[in-house]
């Protein structure tokens, strides 16, 4: 029982150590923490680290390449709105004097550039298609031919079959009328000769 009870200084120190055997500082049970640095920044012989030093001049370095490209970008961000503004000043009276020329223009050139582009976008469509006729009728089999095929086939069977039911009704219809006709005509004609 009297071991049981019994703390030792080995407990009371790793008492609130974490699974690495770290404290809440982050140090280990020699007072160093995760690269191996006491709480001077010395390593394990007593010479000061440089890991610190690395690394603070890498952010360091990380901020004066932030802040001189944040600022250059802002520079120029601010120079081509400068410039837009000043552009639009010299450009608004001219825009209003020629304007009665210049709407026109471009209204005409609007409409050339779409006709072309829309000429060049049929062109090629057409050929597309005229390719895609070629390669189906020559016996290759272009992307798509085969449901081309399958539809073909389908409205073939349709078409067949209205084909098929319209010569059965008519056939039943016309032997119908055919019957009637003659009875009306043999009866007209008998009440005729009569």
């Amino acid at each position: 029982m009297a071991d049981t009870a019994r703390t030792t200084h080995h407990d009371i120190l790793n008492r609130d150590r974490d699974q690495y055997g770290r404290d809440q500082f982050g140090r280990d049970q020699y007072g160093r923490d995760q690269y191996g640095r006491d709480q001077y920044g010395r390593d394990q012989y007593g010479q000061m680290s440089s890991r610190g030093d690395y690394s603070k001049s890498r952010q360091i370095a990380k901020a004066a390449t932030a802040v001189t490209a944040g600022g250059s970008l802002l520079v120029l961000s601010s120079l081509t709105l400068v410039g837009t503004v000043i552009a639009l000043t010299v450009a608004t009276p001219l825009l209003v004097i020629f304007s009665p020329i210049l709407v026109p223009a471009l209204i005409t050139v609007a409409l050339l550039i779409t006709g072309f582009l829309s000429s060049g976008g049929f062109g090629i469509a057409a050929i597309t298609v005229f390719s895609w006729i070629y390669k189906y009728a020559t016996g290759e089999h272009p992307q798509g031919s085969d449901r081309l095929d399958s539809a073909r086939m389908k409205l073939g069977s349709k078409a067949q079959d209205l084909k098929d039911r319209a010569h059965y009704y008519g056939q039943q219809h016309t032997g119908g009328e055919h019957d009637r006709d003659r009875d009306r005509t043999t009866g007209r004609v008998g009440q005729q000769t009569s």
